[in-house]
């Protein structure tokens, strides 16, 4: 039988449709967490689904599936990590009828999420696949690319000759499919990947990830940052083929793609619809309507041509330019303790180093409860419970606190040692928590004024260390800029800056009465995002680790 994701549909299909029809008429679940947003009130015909936000895509086809069979979708996003932490501590329970993530065998990996997934259709596919600039097959001796294999890009990567952007495994199911296929195909392993399989292959891990010069926390900005002049020099993109395939569409020749898959094995989303078990029976109705809907093959073929995604449907035909040969999926891990050790070697280990200067609005307006959830947000990234590596400082990760006000008050920074060594990281963890819970609010807010230290910080601790960093500002502020510098100032600095620098991003976060158009104005600039805060300091920093 083949392993494919259309292979293995052939089969999955009819069987998945005889248990969403036994399973209509069951029910279960328990109250969401009174710490949760409030859930939208479910109504009949309405199906609320927790998803990741690449599913935009389906707006036309889900429009037409509602006219067709009455079943609106109403999606609130998430990444595909922080959705199965969600089901596993019930926070989806009576706030969504369903999940739709590219994949869901992280989740499946949880004992504690077995009873909340009631069934799983796939509704199309997509491999991770290797986007490389055309214009550089011919120097990397690949031919057309069609018989490559993750050793020879790993070669290349570690040799100098291929850097590549690719999304954070702990906040992106393609990077978490990359990091997978990439450690499956380097073991050889032929059943479920072991730590053991993991730690043999750490050396060839880490000159694979040698290469990585630009990361994102979500596939959709990554490709956005392919785009900007400043990251032209990346060389290619490790992302779902779907997603390289559709960037080819508008991208300017010098940086088109020739789609590279591995030869030796491919991690594949099949973006399987899911409905949970806290689901009422209408809603249930509605999923298996809805389910059935998007499988009809003609519905298959459209979904192909919008997404360029693959049909899983056996009688469907693919969008043209889609190929047709197939690749072995590679193992996943086999337990998730397993899955989140190769998280964590990725965070502490593997991947290139971070630098961050943290820009901290300690101004008048901060004070009482938001000075404090500012200190309790960034408390949390100093503690050390964290089985994945997502929620704290990285080990060899380089963080300066710059609190400022009218200016700034002072700069401190840290460099946590990895662990294993004397020190450990948890002193110096410690002493970034002591010097977290010394801010205090005063003074007026020079945003821009205190951006431009930040660039100059950096300029020095890059002229000192003389390292190559993943390095990120992340600007946070409750008010307007009304001192220092103005954003004429800023932007006349930011358009000198070398182009090294003048690529760093800005991530700043909204707070309070913070100025929308001024941070978003610094976002565009610095190529950075903006994050919106107003609701919760603790999951916007957290969020941010995906993009250092």
């Amino acid at each position: 039988m083949s392993n494919s994701p259309a292979g293995r549909t052939r089969w999955l299909v009819p069987v998945l449709t005889a248990l969403l029809v036994a399973t209509a008429c069951t029910s279960s679940g328990s109250s969401p967490s009174p710490t949760d947003p409030p859930a939208e009130t479910a109504r009949p015909g309405v199906l609320r689904v927790l998803a990741g936000s690449e599913l935009q895509d389906l707006a036309p086809i889900l429009e037409d599936a509602r006219k067709a069979t009455g079943v609106t979708v109403q999606f609130s996003w998430t990444g595909t990590l922080d959705g199965a932490d969600a089901v596993s501590l019930r926070r989806t329970d009576g706030k969504y009828d369903a999940i739709w993530f590219p994949s869901n065998q992280y989740l499946r990996l949880d004992p504690a999420a077995q009873d909340k997934l009631v069934s799983e259709v796939p509704v199309m596919a997509s491999p991770v696949a290797v986007g490389v600039r055309t214009s550089m097959l011919d120097g990397l001796g690949w031919g057309d690319g069609s018989k490559v294999t993750w050793s020879q890009i790993g070669d290349a990567a570690s040799a100098g000759k291929l850097s590549y952007g690719m999304a954070d495994p702990t906040r992106s199911n393609s990077g978490l499919s990359t990091l997978v296929a990439v450690a499956s195909a380097f073991s050889n392993a032929s059943t479920a990947l072991t730590q053991e399989d993991v730690q043999k292959e750490t050396p060839a891990l880490k000159r694979f990830f040698t290469g990585q010069r630009l990361t994102s926390g979500s596939s959709g900005w990554l490709a956005q940052s392919y785009t900007r002049a400043e990251t032209g020099t990346v060389d290619a993109l490790i992302n779902y083929e779907s997603v390289l395939l559709s960037m080819n569409r508008t991208l300017p020749p010098a940086k088109q793609f020739t789609v590279v898959r591995p030869v030796d094995g491919q991690v594949s989303a099949t973006y399987p619809l899911t409905l949970l078990s806290s689901t009422a029976p209408s809603e249930r109705e509605s999923f298996l309507r809805l389910t059935s809907y998007l499988l009809k093959k003609d519905v298959q073929r459209r979904i192909s041509d919008v997404t360029l995604r693959r049909p899983v449907a056996p009688d469907a035909t693919a969008a043209p330019g889609l190929p047709s040969d197939l690749r072995p999926e590679l193992p996943f891990p086999g337990s998730r303790a397993v899955a989140d050790g190769l998280l964590a070697a990725y965070q502490n280990e593997l991947r290139r180093p971070s630098r961050t200067v943290y820009v901290l609005d300690t101004s008048g307006s901060m004070e009482g409860s938001r000075i404090a959830a500012l200190k309790n947000a960034l408390a949390r990234l100093t503690g050390t419970d964290d089985s994945r590596g997502v929620r704290r400082f990285r080990n060899r990760e380089e963080i300066t606190l710059l609190s400022f006000a009218s200016a700034v008050k002072w700069t401190r920074t840290h460099l946590v040692p990895p662990t294993g060594g004397s020190p450990g990281p948890e002193a110096e963890l410690a002493s970034i928590n002591t010097d977290v819970q010394s801010l205090s609010a005063s003074g007026g807010t020079a945003v821009y004024s205190s951006l431009e230290e930040a660039y100059r910080v950096i300029e020095r601790q890059q002229a000192a260390a003389g390292d190559d960093r993943f390095t990120s500002i992340v600007l946070m502020t409750d008010g307007e800029s009304n001192a220092g510098a103005t954003d004429g100032d800023f932007k006349r600095f930011h358009d000198a800056l070398p182009a090294g620098e003048k690529a760093i991003p800005v991530f700043p976060i909204r707070f309070g009465e913070a100025a929308v158009n001024q941070l978003q104005g610094i976002a565009d600039l610095s190529g950075g995002k903006l994050f919106d805060g107003t609701g919760s300091l603790d999951g916007v920093f957290e969020e941010i680790r995906g993009y250092q």
